[in-house]
């Protein structure tokens, strides 16, 4: 989560089984969503507190500006004991809900979580945001219509919105007229359902995000409402409570990503005629791919300090991805069945159990197979037969050495700006099968390879 200005707030805090009980404390939330709690005291001073038996599942606050937050899932990071003294402690926060403060057991559920996404509002692309200047470029006329809310339907129940938040100019402005437009997606359901049903979603779009604009982004601004909790505005007028959330999530870049709309694998307007059919395609093939699908945004992010581990994470992607979406076999089931139980048969009982182990996998087809499997239809762009088969052999040959280390690999192995070009290429490939999981035509895909510089850039490494 991305906390663009420092976030430290001063109040009191308690155990919500224990409101008398409350002491000073500070509340800081770091960019990333690293939450934690200074505290002058301790929340139970009882003989089972001091001996670790803390109970700070859910602690309880009032902070200045903000006023009433729920802080979820703490535990003591550092907890020092005062005899007589003044002591601090340091307490973890997994997440707060600033707002609201909730009862001991009482569960939270929402029916609306909105967010915003670095880069959303070139990807989607609308602005009601109008200029038109005379043909001197002296003067201008500039106005600004509100955009209409696009609503999807999710087969997971969910509706996802697609929003246009503004401000226009004050009304005694005589210097400076500013217009701002925000665009931001919004989770609803009818039925109140747990956050954890609402982050699973938002994590999934972000992904999408990522992938669309081959870059980096982190959410930030998370709201929810539930429908139980309300404030009045007018007298027998009540709306749902905007109730702010903070929590460390994934993916997330120290640095704000720099938007390059010609870098953007695809756009908005590119699938909006589809967009119900591809979100929901995005979180089918999440759920199938997910541990490949991790492994390729880990490499793209940087997470990875050396190229060794982005390689190591590209090449198991692979690997992963075509495990999850093939059930190509060495030889047939049945035949392989019969050969296993051969085997074992003519075994010595004292190394039965050892043989199964070995030959347990033995009908899977190897990581050389499965590479050549994965560029199979984007092979023209790897390059002829001779340059594709040097591909692979140098994908299995680096990825044998970078596991086993072994002296004999070494020589074959790639090192340097041949194994940047190598994990380029890999990257690539990753990219087009996941548009191709999209459903995108193989038109759309051949166009996307012609205008896009930075896809190109990464086969025509060398």
């Amino acid at each position: 989560m991305r906390i663009k200005e420092e976030w430290k707030k001063s109040g009191y805090f308690w155990l919500p089984q224990n409101e008398d009980k409350k002491i000073p404390g500070t509340l800081s939330i770091l960019d990333g969503g690293k939450i934690e709690l200074e505290v002058v005291g301790l929340f139970d001073e009882s003989i089972e507190a001091l001996n670790g038996n803390d109970d700070l599942s859910r602690i309880i606050g009032h902070i200045e500006k903000d006023g009433l937050v729920t802080l979820e899932d703490c535990f003591y990071r550092t907890k020092n004991i005062a005899f007589g003294g003044i002591s601090k402690s340091f307490v973890h926060v997994h997440k707060v809900i600033s707002g609201v403060a909730y009862k001991k057991d009482e569960k939270v559920t929402f029916n609306t979580v909105s967010f915003a996404v670095e880069g959303i509002n070139e990807w989607v692309g609308i602005t009601g945001i109008n200029v038109a200047r005379s043909s001197d470029y002296k003067t201008a006329t500039i106005s600004y219509d509100p955009q209409e809310e696009i609503i999807y339907d999710l087969s997971s129940g969910f509706k996802l919105h697609i929003l246009f938040g503004y401000t226009l100019p004050g009304l005694q402005s005589t210097t400076e007229a500013r217009i701002t437009h925000q665009t931001y997606f919004k989770l609803s359901s009818e039925v109140a359902r747990d956050f954890s049903e609402f982050s699973k979603i938002v994590h999934q779009v972000t992904y999408l995000l990522c992938f669309a604009l081959d870059s980096t982004v982190t959410i930030s601004d998370v709201a929810a409402t539930c429908n139980e909790i309300t404030i009045e505005i007018s007298k027998g007028k009540t709306r749902p409570a905007n109730i702010k959330l903070y929590y460390p999530s994934l993916p997330f870049s120290k640095d704000s990503p720099k938007i390059d709309m010609h870098k953007m694998l695809f756009r908005f307007s590119d699938i909006r005629g589809n967009a119900t059919h591809v979100f929901n395609k995005w979180f089918s093939t999440y759920s199938v791919i997910r541990p490949s699908i991790g492994l390729y945004f880990s490499a793209v992010s940087g997470d990875h300090k050396y190229l060794d581990g982005k390689f190591l994470a590209l090449a198991q992607g692979l690997e992963t991805y075509h495990r999850r979406t093939s059930t190509e076999t060495f030889m047939d089931v049945a035949e392989f069945r019969a050969m296993v139980a051969s085997l074992l048969w003519s075994c010595p009982k004292s190394n039965r159990r050892w043989l199964r182990g070995r030959i347990l996998h033995g009908n899977e087809i190897n990581l050389g197979q499965r590479v050549k499997r994965v560029i199979n239809p984007y092979k023209s762009y790897i390059g002829n037969s001779r340059q594709r088969n040097k591909f692979v052999r140098s994908v299995v040959n680096t990825r044998n050495y970078l596991t086993h280390y072994s002296e004999e690999l070494a020589k074959d192995s790639a090192k340097g700006s041949e194994l940047w070009a190598l994990c380029q290429k890999m990257e690539a490939v990753f990219q087009l099968h996941l548009l191709q999981q999209l459903e995108f035509e193989d038109s759309d895909i051949q166009r996307i390879l012609r205008n896009n510089y930075k896809l190109k850039q990464k086969f025509d490494e060398i």
